[in-house]
């Protein structure tokens, strides 16, 4: 007869940021293991993968000898002997896979698909953004099993951090020996949020224990409110229905930006393409919508003075009852800046002018920190987002949209003969981003790439030469990518 088999430590990992309570999540375990026959110790890893750093926190608990004796526990994990990951945000759930420590024999893998952009994504010139889809994929290919929804999502709508929700997720996912009450009962001990904690335990429980995810549905259109509802059914009468989504989108957007007249120009700049080839009709009203509410003075004013912001920024920090939030904006306007908000005759005159330059940039060269949270604060940006009526005088508003009506004809232009190169036209749009220095650099960029239009245009292979020497410009702002290619493409 075969000797029974000794038992084993159970292994865990969490994968947490700060502020999304991996520790609070940690401590749960440990309690949970303790209070029910088990030798249990944990240990954390701060890391700085992104913003305030994500942290490994490894648990291990053993079932306890009646004997007394003490098992000994390890101090991290190791690549191949983990039971359970928890990952609170899906590029955490790319890291824990990278790092080996889920692994297709053995780890339930809980992860949460909601995204937290790294600073490599953010501050990339094009959409510098992972492939969600890939990472879940990966993940799931990865592990024994692998439990994942918008715990994120979860955790807001409950109003709870995302840990309780993530460990009702694991206590659906059956990879510990124990039930749902001795989850809960965890909880109740802990006794600081019982409440919502409970709440959130449930909602990640039942999105674990349904139905795995669905295919994803078409996108819809978004709905808009009584004002723009006439704009709504102009676009529904004169533009096919797949692209309903993306033009409805566009109208809340610049009707928010400026105004519904503003919304409606948008849809009488399109009407050339509304019998477009789908491709090129979509993408053209998606980049068309970015460019026409482009960033300027007035709208990061706009922005910044919203009590939206204001709310955010307090459920950021987790703003309590008793304190108080002081909001300080670096803000530092070029000469450039704000020549582009006023009207376009006095811009010109003020880019022109040198002594005027100079004395206003002693005023501006060394920028300022303003407190939105003061009312001093709050009414100077307030006093600068209130000039959104007078924008369509100023001197970007005639620069920008010069610029864009050239575009589109280019567009308009190619789509008959060449579909596919006014597509690729019409997605340069997506160099020409933000403002100062950074939208500068866009503009000279989109120009020359531009400028190889004439030689691409008859090109067999056009389309796919005009598209990589977009890409070569969105790989660096050094603009050595592009300098590389530009020689090639006319040839």
């Amino acid at each position: 007869m075969n000797p029974p088999k000794p038992p084993r430590a159970i292994t865990i990992a969490i994968l947490a940021m700060g502020g999304e309570g991996g520790g609070v999540l940690a401590d749960w375990l440990v309690d949970l293991a303790e209070q029910n026959g088990f030798v249990a110790q944990t240990t954390s890893v701060p890391g700085v993968a992104q913003r305030t750093g994500a942290t490994i926190y490894y648990l291990e608990m053993f079932p306890a000898d009646a004997s007394g004796a003490q098992p000994v526990l390890a101090l991290s994990p190791v690549p191949g002997e983990v039971d359970v990951v928890i990952a609170s945000e899906l590029m955490e759930a790319g890291r824990a896979v990278q790092r080996g420590l889920v692994t297709p024999d053995r780890t339930t893998f809980v992860a949460s698909t909601h995204r937290v952009f790294s600073m490599t994504e953010r501050t990339a010139m094009g959409d510098g953004r992972v492939d969600a889809q890939a990472l879940i994929d990966g993940a799931r290919a990865a592990a024994h099993r692998f439990v994942s929804a918008d715990f994120g999502a979860l955790a807001e709508r409950t109003g709870s951090l995302i840990s309780p929700v993530l460990y009702g997720a694991l206590a659906a996912s059956g990879a510990l020996p124990f039930g749902r009450a001795q989850f809960e009962a965890t909880i109740q001990r802990g006794g600081v949020g019982v409440s919502s904690s409970l709440k959130a335990f449930a909602a990640g429980f039942d999105a674990a224990a349904g139905p795995g995810p669905e295919a994803a549905a078409a996108p819809e259109a978004p709905a808009v409110g009584p004002r723009l509802t006439a704009l709504a059914q102009r676009a529904a009468a004169e533009f096919p229905l797949a692209a309903q989504p993306t033009l409805r989108a566009a109208l809340l957007r610049l009707a928010d930006y400026q105004d519904p007249a503003y919304a409606s120009e948008y849809l009488d700049l399109l009407l050339p393409l509304r019998a477009a080839r789908p491709d090129v009709l979509d993408e053209t009203a998606r980049h068309l919508a970015l460019w026409m509410s482009y960033e300027d003075t007035v709208r990061v004013a706009d922005l910044k003075t919203r009590r939206s912001r204001f709310a955010r920024v307090a459920g950021e920090v987790k703003l309590a009852d008793a304190q108080l939030l002081d909001i300080h904006e670096f803000l530092h306007p070029r000469v450039e800046e704000i020549a582009d908000t006023l009207p376009a005759g006095l811009g010109r005159w003020l880019l022109r002018t040198g002594w005027a330059r100079a004395l206003l940039g002693r005023f501006t060269q060394q920028g300022r920190k303003v407190q939105t949270s003061s009312l001093r604060g709050y009414l100077l940006l307030y006093g600068i987002a209130a000039l959104r009526g007078l924008r369509r005088r100023s001197l970007r508003f005639h620069t920008e949209h010069q610029r864009i009506r050239a575009w589109l004809a280019t567009v308009v232009e190619l789509e008959p003969t060449a579909p596919s190169l006014a597509l690729e036209v019409a997605r340069t749009q997506r160099l020409v981003k933000g403002y100062g220095d950074t939208h500068a650099r866009g503009w000279r960029n989109h120009q020359r790439v531009l400028a190889a239009l004439p030689e691409l245009r008859h090109a067999p292979d056009g389309a796919q030469r005009l598209k990589h020497l977009s890409q070569a410009a969105l790989a660096d702002d050094t603009g050595q990518a592009l300098d590389a290619l530009l020689p090639r493409a006319a040839t």
